[in-house]
């Protein structure tokens, strides 16, 4: 097995941990029917989202290094736009929907009751486009990945 291919499988086990967690916690979260519910949902949220933060980095950097072992990499339109949609969604992933989370915690912990505050449920609406937006950025990045269709 080459070093390429050990790259390689790194990089696809990435993927699964990476992205499954962009598919996975809008159920988690979406579900939710009460207070106590929407706690344990953020705690286990939180847990998911430590192995998807390694995933993520662990999968752009070994794009990377395989762009750096297979330099034509960087002349294929399908690596580039990866690469750019993958920087693109960043901001989201890593900084917008985590604030978005950070504050439906405090409001959950300001709660002293059983049903969702109003305040909750207006910020989990907030974040649902742009759980949209990363899993149709997902799903492209595997369709590039897989076919390499340019």
């Amino acid at each position: 097995m080459t070093f390429y291919s050990v790259l390689l499988v790194i990089h696809l086990i990435a993927a699964v941990v990476g992205l499954g967690a962009t598919f996975g916690l809008p159920v988690l979260l979406g579900n939710v029917k009460n207070t106590s519910q929407a706690k344990f949902a953020h705690k286990v949220s939180q847990g998911i989202e430590k192995y998807a933060k390694i995933g993520s980095i662990t999968l752009l950097l070994t794009g990377i290094i395989m762009g750096i072992i297979q330099p034509y990499l960087f002349k294929e339109v399908w690596y580039i736009a990866s690469l750019i949609i993958y920087v693109a969604v960043q901001p989201i992933a890593a900084g917008l929907l985590p604030k978005n989370a950070n504050l439906q915690i405090e409001v959950l912990e300001e709660h002293d009751g059983h049903e969702l505050p109003e305040d909750y449920l207006i910020l989990a609406k907030k974040a649902a486009p742009l759980n949209h937006i990363l899993s149709a950025s997902a799903i492209v990045l595997i369709i590039l990945m897989t076919l390499k269709p340019f």
